[in-house]
Order: structure tokens, then C-alpha cells, then sequence
């Protein structure tokens, strides 16, 4: 989504009004006065920022406007209109200033415990049994044309005194030229919100979105900002931060009286808060109900690498003595760097703050576009019976969402249409068309999932050529019918051939819908292919698309599997994928194995199963669209849960075991590209299973004498420093921890990203003298290796080291380190 560039830099309430301008408010010493009031005398009002900056939009009848602040002397500015930037300097009061004095203490954290009292009295979702309301939503991505120069710059080289050559960079002009006739991206949206048995749902009555017919549901499922101001910890961009006036605050921040403010005809506590330590939480202003310690307003920051605003705004609603939330607003800045950052897909390209020695680079035309996003809620109705369909879900979306007639949205707009705003959707519609960016997107999403759409048939791109130890080269040819051949119904399948081994892999298998809102698909198949031994695969896994997968390379040990498989896929259970499966497998290990049952010896056996596979995201959002139900917003922690049992005596099944299998992942992205991965998976093999179906533990290193003769790709969670088939187990656990930090520059193409990874893990081997063949230890004692990757050092090209230590550490030094090649392919996600 590069259309998604973000750059504001102030605070500011509306950009709706006719003029516009920018400014800064200091005191006596140049130091910034943050959150200082500026008001017209049409009550357009705004607040600086926490570095003293403003913008404030005002109508032609303005001919002024005032700035005050506790503690300094209220200064009336008189509005120049061929002025734009106002440098503005209060000075302090010499009288004794009436304060506000509530008791000994910081009287500013006296009402903030004030307000963490009353929390439950003065928050919607707690005060209230039922509500539901509407809110009408415009977002656009634009630039205010006054803030870009826009003339032609040119560089003259004289060649003697009469002529001379110069060069035209006209970027900016023909920019400034785009962005005053047009927003360069605009969304609107209609939702209802209702709110019962605590829970809160939304359902997005109409979405429009300039260039697209059918809906974007990634950009209608963003969450930018915490609906609630109550909850302990709040939302800003999709990372949570502790709330200032969560149960434990009053020990992370820091707070201070700023003013008294009348809003609504209410007076409040105008009240400023910032985390003690900097790069940990919010910062803001807080205005408090001086009556029922409520949140009558509240401004939300977060300055860093983004500097990122949520506002507040709320209504008192005197029938049911509360403020309900009548408006919001979202912005998103630079912060404190001078890099470019990838957002949603796309580089935003700006200055951050810089310091005084610092040489700031030459502005771009994507340097002043910015983002806002504002919501406005009505037709709110406070404890009236409601009922919800589908609680569970945090968004569904009408089928005729996109589809509705002008005159809808007519009715729900705050105002008409600007002549800008109408020729955004006019232009960028009609490039839409012209270009076929529609099509294109729905290409490049099928891309990205590793297909290629071929009229009715989508292509698997995995499925073309792969290299293992065994097979040599596998050659093949793969596909799955799309929404064009049918939406009820589909025929998938594969055919390889492998140079090594000779011999013809396929699989053919067909699928029907049962059910589109749970995603309900009833499936059956026939495979004849290979497998690696002693692997973990769980059902529910989504399909991960690699342009390359290294790790498959080094594998010399499969067994071949003839299977004939039924399942239900399902969405049914709220916050769950499951999957339930009978098979009935012919295996035949293509190793030196036996397995020793009831003192027989099988080189071959037939396997009758009964499978269930879930996967449970009890933090995660999900949404029902008119396609179907779909995870809008991946939360961590996340938790797969698979059971495996052979059925006695049912079509020939040889042996009687059960498998448990479990994993919990945990994933925290930072806004500063830095990113902490934490795996946790085991597994517990009962009764009588034989070696291809117990655990290798993902090995992932060759038996070589040295180490160069040992570098190889590396994988994903996998053990480098672990020879192939070196432990067996028939239960086990595994740990694995990742952190990894930004790219660092180091020449022009050079930026490798440092990752630190560390693994662990524990294992048993139960009736070991039921595998003949070949020699294995076991992981009783632990396994454990640390390293660290540079990824991306060239062209998606990185290198790795790591060491094995512990009580399985080996006698040679060289044997315990393992170099490992990485390739990783940036597709700009």
C-alpha cells in the first residue's frame, strides 16, 4: 500500500477551514511551552504540541487570535494574512498565581488518583449495560499546498558570459500542482457500534475508498487508535502502551497542572502527563471533569521514531451523568531520526528532529504529506435492549458495504463533499480504471502467497522446482482452481518428478463449501509422495510462501506415503482455525529402518488416523467479510494444539499410538524495526510409534569434516549446530528466543540486519530397542546452541554463526561452530 505515506507535523483539530497557519510558542528563554491554548473568535481552537508547535485553521472573520498559558501573561496575535509562521514568546506573570490547590501533594496527581477511583463510574463499558451509536469516517492522505514552495528550481552552469545550461527539477512544482486539485488517498467509512455483555462490535454499514470497486478489508481492519480512553493499556498505531490512568500510572509517569478549561460548559483540570522514562509511554494532556473526575478531553502522544497523536473528544450526556466519546482523531509524524521507514508497504522519505550540527537533507515532495483520520459518532442510544450477532467478532462488513448509492452517503457525512475531496474520487477512480490497479493488487496479493493466477487455475509457485539430497532436482507442476472457476467448489493437485531418486510424486484432491461465514470447507485427497522422517507438521499451519527454502536441501532421510485423506476445515469456534482429519496411509521408510512390533520386524506399514488440529489467537481480532472470516489483526501470544490417534483394526492400521503435539509463538514488532520472536513447541508420542512418525527436533547441520565443507543455508527454527538424524525422540521440547535489531548502514548497499538466537531443547526416547537401523542419542541431558545472523548484508544475502554448547557440546572445537548462509527476499510487506 504505498498510497499509505504519513507526515504531520502538529497538532491540529480540523482541516477544514478556508485559511491556515503554522507557528511555535516559547517563553523568555526560547524553551517550547507545550500544550498552551490557541483560540479565535470563531472557537476554532487548538494546542501546541510538546515542542511548542501549532497549526491552526480559522475562518476569513478571524482577525485574530490569543495564546495563553498557566503561569504566563494571555498574548493577543493579530492574523497577517500574508503571514504564515508566527514565532510567539510569552512572559511570565509577576503577580501570585491563583492556583488550583487540592491538597498538600502534586495537586495534578491527587486528581489523577481521582480519576483512576472513579474509572468504573465515569467509563462507558462499565457505567453502562448497553449502548450503541454510529460514527461517519473520512481518511485522507494529503498535503497542504501552502507549505510547499513550488516554483522550478534550476542550477545554471556558465559557459561564457552570454550563454548558459540549465537544468529543470520541477518534482516539487508539479507536486504542489497535484496535491491543490486532489488528496493523494481518501477512505470513507459507516459503522454502527454496539456495545453489550461487554463486549464491543462493529459493523461497517458502508466503506469507500478512491481507486477501488471492491473493498481493501487490511485497510478497513486497521486499527490506528483505542476506541476506549479507560482501558489499561492504550492503542496508538497497533503497539500498546500502559495508559496514564491505569491502576498502576501514578508509578510510571510524571504529571502537572497546566489549567483550568471550560469545555461544554463544564469546568476541567487541564492536566499534562509523560512517562518517566522517555522511550517507554505516552505523552499528553488530560482534561478532568473537576465534578466527577471523567476524561472530558484527552490527547494522546507518542514521540519517537514515529510521532504518532490520538484526540479524544467527548459529549456529557446529563440523563446518564457520563461524557460518551463524541469525536476522534488520528495524525502520524517523523520522530527523532533522519531514516526512511516502511509503513503498510510503502517508504515514507522526511526529516525527523535533528540537531543543530546536523545536515538535513533536501526536501522531497513526500516531506509534506501527511495523514488524518477523523471519526465522528451519532445517533447514540444508551441502554436500550441490544442484540448482538456474532459477538465474538471484533468488525464484520455488510455484503453491500461498497456498493451503496450516493445518497447514503449524503445522509451520514458531517458536511457535503469539498470540490477536492469529490475530484479525488473522480481522478483516482478513473486512474484506477486506466491503470487496472484493482487487478494488479489482486495479482500481486496471489503473488505474495506464492501464486500465479492462469484464468480459472491458480499456479503454485512452490511447487516448480525444489532440490533435496534424495530426489536431486523435484521438477513439478501444481494448482488450485479460483474464485473464477467457482466459489463453492475447487480442484487442487500437483505432479513432480524427481532426477535422483526417478520416480513420480502427485497429489490430486478436491474441496466443497459449506459454509462462507465460517469458512467451512469439506475436503478429500489422494497423495503419493515423500516425506521427511521424524518432522512436525501442524494441519493448521498457513501456508508460507519462500521464493527459496534452503533447508530441504541438506534432507537425505524420507519415508514415501501413499494417503487417502477426508477433513473439515472450520472458522466455527470463535478465535480458532480447526482442522479434523481421517487418513488412511501406506508408509514405507526409503532408509535403513525397521520397526520391531510384537517381534516383528516392519519395513512397511499401514497407518489408519484420526486427527484434530486448532489453532487459538485469544488476543487477535477477527473480521466477517462477504468473503468470509478472516484474522484482521495477528496478536501474540497465539496457541496450536494438534492430537493424533491411530484407530485399531479399522482398514488394516498396524499400530496403536497417540501423538500430542503443542506450540505457542510470541511476536513484538517495534516502531524502530527492531522485532523479539519467542517460540515455545513439544510433543509426546504414546504407545507404540515408529521412528518416521516420532521427532528429529529440526536438525539442521551436515555430517562434514570441516566447517566450510559444513556451510549450508540456514533455516528458519532450526537447529544449525544439530547433525541430521543425530537425536531421536518420542517426546521433546523445544525453546527458541530471536531479537532482531534495525538494519545498520555500513556503505552505500551495504545494511545488514543484526539478529541474536538462542535455542534449547529436552528429549526421551521411550522403548528404544523398537528401532533397528540406525544409531541416534537422545536429548535427555539437553541440547543448546546461541549465534547471531547478518541478514541482508547484499542483495537479500546474509551470513550466520552459531555454537553449540552444554552437556551435548562435542570434543573438537570446530565441530561445535556451524557458518550458515541465509537469503532473505524483502517483497516489501
Amino acid at each position: 500500500m504505498r498510497l499509505f505515506c504519513f507526515l504531520t507535523l502538529f497538532f491540529t483539530l480540523s482541516i477544514q477551514a478556508q485559511f491556515q497557519i503554522n507557528g511555535i510558542v516559547t517563553d523568555a528563554d526560547n524553551k517550547p511551552l507545550p500544550f498552551a491554548t490557541i483560540t479565535t473568535i470563531d472557537n476554532n481552537n487548538t494546542i501546541t504540541d510538546v515542542d511548542g508547535k501549532f497549526i491552526l485553521n480559522f475562518s476569513s472573520k478571524s482577525s485574530f487570535f490569543t495564546v495563553s498559558y498557566i503561569g504566563f501573561q494571555t498574548k493577543k496575535i493579530a492574523i497577517d494574512e500574508n503571514k504564515k509562521f508566527y514565532p510567539i514568546s510569552l512572559v511570565q506573570k509577576t503577580d501570585d498565581l491563583k492556583e488550583v490547590v487540592v491538597s498538600n501533594e502534586n495537586p495534578a496527581l491527587t486528581i489523577i488518583k481521582k480519576v483512576i477511583a472513579n474509572k468504573n463510574n465515569n467509563n462507558p463499558q462499565k457505567k453502562l449495560k448497553t449502548f450503541e451509536y454510529k460514527t461517519y469516517n473520512k481518511l485522507i492522505v494529503t498535503a497542504n499546498p501552502d507549505s510547499i514552495q513550488g516554483r522550478i528550481d534550476s542550477s545554471a552552469t556558465y559557459k561564457d558570459l552570454e550563454k548558459k545550461k540549465i537544468n529543470i527539477d520541477s518534482s516539487d512544482y508539479k507536486f504542489k500542482e497535484i496535491i491543490t486539485k486532489q488528496h493523494l488517498f481518501q477512505t470513507e467509512k459507516v459503522s454502527q457500534y454496539q456495545f453489550g455483555d461487554r463486549k464491543l462490535k462493529e459493523t461497517v454499514l458502508g466503506t469507500k475508498i478512491a481507486g477501488f470497486k471492491n473493498p481493501i478489508y487490511e485497510v478497513i481492519a486497521f486499527n490506528l487508535q483505542s476506541i476506549s480512553i479507560y482501558d489499561n493499556k492504550y492503542e496508538l498505531f497497533e503497539t500498546k502502551y500502559e495508559n496514564p490512568i491505569s491502576n498502576t500510572a501514578p508509578a510510571s509517569y510524571n504529571y502537572k497542572l497546566l489549567d483550568t478549561v471550560n469545555i461544554k460548559g463544564r469546568e476541567t483540570f487541564m492536566i499534562y502527563f509523560k512517562h518517566k522514562r522517555k522511550s517507554s509511554g505516552l505523552e499528553g494532556v488530560l482534561y478532568i471533569d473537576q465534578e466527577n473526575f471523567a476524561i472530558a478531553k484527552a490527547v494522546m502522544r507518542i514521540k519517537g521514531v514515529l510521532d504518532i497523536s490520538g484526540i479524544h473528544e467527548f459529549e456529557y450526556v446529563p440523563s446518564e451523568k457520563i461524557w460518551f466519546q463524541s469525536n476522534t482523531t488520528f495524525k502520524i509524524v517523523k520522530g527523532k531520526n533522519d531514516d526512511d521507514i516502511k509503513i503498510l508497504g510503502g517508504t515514507i522519505q522526511f526529516d525527523g528532529d535533528i540537531s543543530d550540527d546536523f545536515e538535513p537533507r533536501k526536501k522531497t515532495a513526500s516531506d509534506f504529506t501527511y495523514l488524518l483520520s477523523e471519526s465522528n459518532n451519532f445517533d447514540i442510544h444508551y441502554n436500550n435492549p441490544t442484540v448482538i450477532k456474532n459477538p465474538s467478532l471484533y468488525i464484520e462488513i455488510k455484503d453491500d458495504a461498497s456498493q451503496k448509492p450516493e445518497e447514503f452517503w449524503n445522509t451520514y457525512r458531517k458536511a457535503t463533499l469539498d470540490e477536492k475531496s469529490e475530484k479525488t474520487y473522480e481522478l483516482l477512480d478513473s486512474l484506477s480504471v486506466n491503470r487496472r490497479i484493482e487487478k494488479r493488487l489482486g495479482f500481486g496479493r496471489k503473488i505474495l502467497n506464492g501464486y500465479i493466477p492462469v484464468g480459472p487455475v491458480d499456479l503454485d509457485l512452490k511447487k516448480i522446482i525444489s532440490y533435496n539430497n534424495y530426489e536431486g532436482f523435484r521438477l513439478g507442476l501444481g494448482g488450485i482452481t479460483n474464485e473464477k472457476f467457482s466459489k463453492n467448489f475447487r480442484i487442487e493437485g500437483y505432479s513432480a518428478y524427481g532426477t535422483k531418486d526417478g520416480v513420480v510424486k502427485y497429489n490430486l484432491g478436491v474441496g466443497f463449501l459449506l459454509d462462507k461465514n465460517t469458512n467451512t470447507w469439506l475436503n478429500g485427497s489422494y497423495t503419493d509422495d515423500i516425506r521427511e522422517i521424524a518432522s512436525t507438521v501442524f494441519a493448521v499451519d498457513k501456508r508460507v510462501f519462500k521464493i527459496y527454502d534452503p533447508r530441504p536441501i541438506n534432507i537425505s532421510t524420507f519415508y514415501k506415503y501413499d494417503s487417502w485423506k477426508a477433513n473439515i476445515q472450520t472458522k466455527i469456534i470463535p478465535k480458532t482455525e480447526a482442522v479434523v482429519e481421517l487418513a488412511r496411509t501406506y508408509v514405507e521408510p526409503k532408509f535403513d529402518y525397521l520397526f520391531n512390533y510384537n517381534e516383528h520386524l516392519y519395513s512397511n506399514y499401514i497407518m489408519t488416523t484420526a486427527m484434530v488440529s486448532i489453532v487459538w489467537a485469544p488476543f487477535s481480532d477477527f473480521m466477517q467479510t462477504p468473503t468470509g472470516r478472516n484474522e484482521s489483526d495477528k496478536r501474540f501470544p497465539r496457541f496450536t494444539f494438534q492430537y493424533t490417534q491411530t484407530l485399531p483394526n479399522v482398514l488394516g492400521n498396524d499400530f496403536t499410538f497417540g501423538k500430542i503435539d503443542f506450540k505457542t509463538e510470541y511476536e513484538k514488532k517495534y516502531l524502530n524495526g527492531q522485532k523479539t520472536s519467542l517460540l515455545l513447541q513439544g510433543g509426546y508420542a504414546m504407545g507404540d510409534a515408529p521412528l518416521t512418525h516420532l521427532y528429529n527436533t529440526m536438525p539442521n547441520n551436515l555430517t562434514k569434516e570441516t566447517i566450510i565443507q559444513r556451510i549450508t543455508f540456514a533455516g528458519r527454527n532450526s537447529f544449525e549446530t544439530m547433525f541430521f538424524n543425530e537425536f531421536f525422540s518420542s517426546q521433546y521440547v523445544f525453546f527458541q528466543a530471536k531479537h532482531g535489531f534495525k538494519r545498520m548502514q555500513i556503505v552505500k548497499k551495504v545494511s545488514p540486519s543484526l539478529v541474536l538466537v538462542t535455542r534449547m531443547a529436552w528429549g526421551h526416547m521411550e522403548n528404544p530397542e523398537q528401532h533397528v537401523g540406525p544409531s541416534y542419542k537422545t536429548l535427555d541431558k539437553g541440547f543448546f546452541e546461541s549465534g547471531l545472523e547478518l541478514n541482508k548484508i547484499y542483495k537479500g544475502f546474509g551470513l550466520g554463526g552459531f555454537y553449540r554448547y552444554g552437556p551435548n557440546q562435542l570434543l573438537k572445537f570446530e565441530d561445535n561452530i556451524a557458518v550458515k548462509i541465509s537469503y532473505v527476499i524483502d517483497l516489501g510487506l
